[in-house]
């Protein structure tokens, strides 16, 4: 599918789906990542887990995992309640605050380190008893930083990757400088909670590819033994 009308679709709505809307699912995104970024941007990302916002935190990106769909079926989550990103919400608030400024363009090696790192620190914050997949881990780091896109099966079958390691980060940094000049025309902005009017927090470049691998997808049938999944 074409980058352009795959973005385009996802925000306007299709006969199918109606895109975009203040109270829809898709803007879960955008609530709860205005949430962490306001504490980036105000120079406050420990006072994240603070006794007066932790449970708020919790609530963050609890509720925006629900939205996802993080919660249903077989999930790991399912049956837990909010307490269990405590420790997940005290690991954000000791991270390297770099880590809000890390795009798709801007994947160096160093930045590709500091991902693996978070990636690593974030399975470890969710403790043993959870058993975490590529999706969760991904949309958690998307959803708080909007730094990777998720890894859940639409973006496996579109872009062929299976695993977040320094190779599959390369090939996601390979693919937008490809594809520069048609993720670049979008000037997206997050929705406000209360005015339901644009912000001035912009959509990354990773939110865009993610969106575009959401998107095409779906219109893909799983490739599961494809040789170009198997290690990235």
């Amino acid at each position: 599918m074409d980058i352009k009308r795959s973005i385009n679709q996802y925000l306007d709505g299709t006969e199918q789906s109606p895109g975009r809307t203040y109270d829809g699912s898709y803007s879960s995104f955008d609530y709860c990542y205005n949430y962490f970024y306001s504490f980036y941007k105000e120079n406050r990302v420990e006072e994240l887990a603070d006794d007066v916002n932790l449970q708020m935190s919790c609530l963050q990106i609890g509720f925006y995992l629900a939205s996802s769909g993080m919660m249903r079926g077989s999930s790991p989550l399912l049956g837990r309640s909010v307490v269990n990103f405590k420790e997940l919400i005290r690991t954000i608030s000791s991270m390297d605050p770099m880590l809000w400024e890390i795009d798709l363009d801007s994947y160096t090696p160093e930045n590709m380190e500091l991902l693996l790192e978070c990636r690593e620190k974030i399975v470890d914050s969710l403790g043993e008893n959870i058993k975490v997949s590529e999706a969760l881990i991904t949309r958690i780091m998307l959803g708080i930083f909007g730094n990777i896109p998720v890894f859940d099966q639409y973006f496996k079958n579109s872009l062929k990757m299976k695993r977040v390691n320094k190779r599959s980060l390369m090939k996601l940094k390979e693919f937008y400088d490809e594809n520069r000049s048609s993720f670049d025309s979008f000037d997206v902005h997050t929705l406000d909670f209360l005015t339901a009017e644009e912000t001035d927090v912009p959509y990354t470049k990773a939110r865009l590819l993610d969106i575009y691998g959401y998107m095409d997808g779906q219109l893909k049938k799983p490739e599961i033994c494809m040789d170009c999944c198997i290690d990235i």
